[in-house]
């Protein structure tokens, strides 16, 4: 009888929200963490747009013209030239720019079009898996992979293996130990005819090594947390403002939601172009700074 009720009257608010944040998984998840269980709409989404964007960005490069650039050509170019000028501030190593440049360029268009994807409309694809008949198999379908903190960090995580990828190349894997055992606090040069020197030795290399374990850490969870985060709490806003608009006619504070939803639908969409922008903005500048940082001496 209560089944046949919710039937009838539509999912509550809260059943409403917690449909639209849980992810379509290829399997139960057990935990907080479960690397057995995939998020099957994050990664659809994530390579279906990652291959959409080099597409269009090599047909871009392919049609290119001395003359009068067209509006797709110009707009690459002022966005290359924007990377390429923020890449030649941070990362000095000329050799190391040739990867570092585009893999910033890639980077922002990439994270760039995955933000984008909280423009569409929240119930689109929920009426169009309705219409194919396609409902009963896929319950859950989220749009967003930047609002899915598995993907963020992922990409944090990719970026500190290019992190540690040039520590290692610049300063050689020598001299790499050597700066974990030695940064930030200094080293304690041992002595045979001290032994307190190879004490002082070992509790400083152990202080400075679980520092810089510390600050990898830091950097590659805020890098990845802060993109999650703010996307979020974008997609949760959306919603929120969507249930103004599901009270209906019957009085006159349904009709005051109503008109509220549509004002503060397109206040937020506006607003959103630009946190759209500016987190893929953040996020391709943190990558080409924390790379910048893996060249330097400490």
């Amino acid at each position: 009888m209560a089944e046949t009720s919710a039937i009838e009257n539509g999912p509550t608010a809260g059943e409403y929200i917690r449909h639209h944040l849980t992810h379509w998984q290829s399997g139960k998840q057990d935990g907080i963490i479960d690397f057995s269980v995939f998020n099957i709409d994050s990664l659809f989404w994530s390579m279906t747009l990652g291959v959409l964007g080099l597409f269009v960005m090599w047909r871009v490069a392919r049609s290119v013209t001395s003359g009068a650039p067209g509006r797709m050509q110009a707009a690459v170019e002022i966005l290359l030239e924007m990377v390429d000028t923020q890449a030649k501030s941070i990362v000095h190593n000329a050799t190391s720019r040739k990867f570092v440049g585009p893999l910033a360029l890639t980077v922002f268009v990439w994270i760039f079009l995955l933000n984008a994807m909280d423009f569409l409309p929240i119930d689109l694809f929920s009426k169009i898996f309705e219409v194919a008949h396609l409902d009963h198999t896929i319950h859950f379908f989220r749009v967003v992979p930047t609002a899915d903190l598995s993907s963020t960090l992922g990409m944090s995580t990719a970026v500190l293996l290019v992190c540690l990828y040039y520590n290692i190349k610049i300063k050689g894997l020598g001299g790499w130990s050597h700066e974990l055992i030695s940064a930030p606090f200094g080293a304690v040069h041992p002595k045979l005819s001290n032994p307190l020197t190879w004490l002082g030795f070992v509790l400083m290399s152990t202080l400075n090594i679980g520092m810089q374990l510390i600050e990898f850490t830091a950097k590659t969870v805020s890098h990845g947390m802060r993109l999650f985060g703010n996307m979020y709490a974008g997609e949760l806003v959306f919603m929120l403002i969507a249930l103004m608009g599901a009270v209906g006619f019957g009085s006159a504070t349904g009709v005051a939601l109503w008109f509220g939803h549509v004002l503060a639908g397109t206040g937020w969409a506006i607003f959103h172009i630009m946190i759209v922008a500016l987190q893929a903005f953040i996020f391709m500048m943190l990558t080409l700074v924390y790379v910048g940082q893996a060249h330097d001496a400490h």
